[in-house]
């Protein structure tokens, strides 16, 4: 096989059994990688039924055809396992410098099934694996583990592992590679706490063999190129600012959360802004491997409370420490991002989760006996506290480690969680950008606007004109982004660099060049048709694992507020999400009945029958 290694590392955490098997070459033309082969095998092998917090449940480590080759941002690996959180299936994504390693060991993918007795991690050493004792490393910090991990294998080795919050099976916990690089979303940390894996440490030095990799290099070349132009022209805001300049961004089209999503306008965006992270606290910009952008950010504080040093913040975490929670101190929102980090926390589940406990507190509905201090919005010294208090499950932390859903339940309102099928929203509120209504409610793992990302059309990222604020065609531009964004994480791209390339016209955006780039890795034949069909079989089956895991058309929908409640100020005045209108025509697009069960023909079509 080329463009894959066409190896998968399974490990028996049970029995501690390490075995190699080799990826069926149909298996991996028709679900591409990373992404597509995790819920290939994840729904052959896993009872959707099952606890996710058993020894019933799998955790999926895959990479792409086009990880660890020379694409650009071609540095991403996937975390698929079902959800404690949800009750989903989830997919949580990852850049940094490990998923390189992970596949340059020779392995595409690791499968982790069962339950270790004791703790222990996993060292694979090019096509040497084994599973080693991990009791002395059992309670230690992210940070404390990777310099520990280092010091027992190998200096240059990559490590993936899990915080304290893993540990204490909280439902919001994160996999943390490269020590600030997170596979954040819907609770994978605690799967792995779950099994007594405390860490994934990989060394490697096998090449990706090619089929045409003087094709791909002209097409690297041509893409970093037109990065670097982009760049001279002073529009690379990404490599400027980060992520963080979308705080003004959100701010302006009025759809940046504000206190727990009561508003679309916050006052203090400009505090939080890019443009201040850069001014005051950038220490350089940092990429992903092989990325030309460099979006991450190494920043430090100078600060007796709130001092550290470490990467980001990202927006997602702006909005979710900041806006959300009516806070515009950056060095407490940069602090509380540092100790996601260390601790092992999904930062925008954090955020938003202590946002929604706010307001529960403002509106009477949660006691101050029960959170052991006042909680009102703008307390910055309250999201640095209740973070380490969640990571650690110290007193109402405990609470909160269980998710804003379950957390607004016990107290009665759960229409204060902000949330679809149970995980929190990221940072833009869907009142005035209707297709990522239409994208929260459908998305498998839950709120994500990594699962397809309607903002890239509606406020005009790429060059379609689109109104943010009509529900019309919005079904159609969020099934479309679902299936593109389904390729992009299999194949093993940056959805930053992938999306800046696809060519858009009317309703359609072009799949040419990821084709070649895939056929330059693989030789398999890609066109635009085929690669497309394979995002949309990948998406499907993501639904059929939802399904038979319980789901119905009940789940796909979005909290009262959002359909509800008119936005009460800004450029989304007034404007709630018509999701009773988008949903039967995303339904009928998807080749769904009405009830969004995918028919007999559909299955058909996509070869899932």
């Amino acid at each position: 096989m080329q463009g894959w290694m066409g190896k998968l590392l399974r490990v028996d955490l049970t029995t501690g059994r390490l075995s190699v098997e080799m990826v069926d070459p149909e298996v991996a033309r028709d679900f591409i990688g990373g992404r597509g082969w995790a819920i290939r095998y994840l729904y052959d092998e896993v009872d959707p039924g099952v606890d996710p917090l058993s020894e019933g449940n799998k955790v999926i480590f895959a990479t792409g055809p086009l990880t660890a080759t020379l694409t650009p941002s071609g540095a991403r690996y996937m975390v698929v396992t079902k959800s404690p959180l949800t009750g989903a299936i989830t997919c949580a994504n990852a850049g940094g410098e490990f998923p390189t390693e992970m596949k340059r060991t020779g392995f595409d993918m690791f499968i982790f099934e069962g339950r270790s007795p004791r703790p222990i991690y996993l060292w694979v050493n090019d096509d040497q694996a084994e599973l080693r004792p991990a009791d002395h490393l059992w309670g230690m910090d992210v940070h404390t583990t990777v310099a520990l991990i280092r010091k027992e294998t190998d200096p240059k080795v990559r490590v993936a592992c899990i915080g304290p919050a893993g540990e204490k099976l909280v439902k919001i916990a994160a996999i943390m590679n490269d020590a600030h690089r997170a596979a954040g979303r819907a609770g994978v940390g605690a799967v792995l706490g779950y099994k007594n894996l405390k860490a994934v440490a990989v060394r490697g030095h096998n090449k990706v063999s090619l089929a045409d990799p003087e094709k791909l290099m002209d097409i690297s070349k041509e893409v970093r190129k037109e990065v670097e132009q982009i760049a001279k022209a002073g529009k690379l805001v990404l490599r400027d600012y980060g992520t963080a300049y979308v705080a003004t961004v959100t701010n302006s089209f009025g759809i940046i959360p504000t206190r727990n999503f009561q508003s679309g306008v916050f006052a203090g965006a400009e505090v939080i802004s890019g443009e201040i992270l850069n001014k005051k606290y950038l220490i350089r910009p940092k990429p992903c491997h092989g990325c030309p952008i460099a979006c991450g950010r190494v920043t430090r504080v100078e600060h007796p409370l709130y001092g550290g040093e470490g990467e980001g913040p990202e927006y997602e975490t702006l909005a979710a420490f900041g806006s959300s929670c009516g806070i515009d101190n950056l060095e407490a929102i940069i602090k509380a991002n540092y100790l996601c980090n260390e601790l092992g926390l999904d930062t925008i589940s954090t955020g938003m989760t202590i946002s929604c406990a706010m307001e529960l507190y403002e509106k009477g509905y949660l006691p101050q006996a029960d959170v052991g201090r006042p909680l009102e919005f703008g307390d910055a010294g309250a999201i640095v506290d209740l973070t380490r208090k969640t990571a650690l499950r110290e007193g109402f932390g405990d609470l909160l480690a269980e998710g804003s859903f379950r957390l607004a339940s016990r107290y009665g309102h759960p229409e204060v969680s902000i949330s679809s099928k149970k995980l929190e929203f990221p940072g833009y509120d869907p009142r005035g950008v209707k297709g990522m209504g239409i994208l929260y409610a459908t998305s498998n793992i839950g709120a994500s606007h990594m699962r397809g990302d309607t903002i890239y059309v509606e406020l005009g990222y790429v060059s379609v004109d689109v109104d943010p604020l009509t529900h019309k065609h919005k079904a159609h531009y969020c099934k479309h982004l679902q299936d593109i964004f389904a390729v992009i994480d299999s194949v093993g791209l940056c959805v930053f660099v992938a999306m800046r390339h696809f060519v858009q016209h009317n309703e359609s955006l072009s799949m040419t060049r990821l084709a070649d780039l895939m056929n330059s890795a693989t030789g398999v034949g890609y066109d635009p048709k085929n690669l497309l069909l394979a995002g949309e079989r990948i998406y499907n089956l993501e639904r059929l694992f939802l399904l038979k895991a319980g789901f119905t058309k009940d789940d796909d929908t979005l909290p009262p507020r959002m359909l509800k409640e008119p936005m009460p100020e800004g450029p989304a005045q007034g404007q709630v999400v018509e999701l009773d209108v988008m949903l039967p025509e995303y339904y009928q697009l998807r080749g769904w009945s009405s009830e969004g069960i995918p028919t007999e023909e559909k299955l058909k079509e996509l070869g899932l029958d």
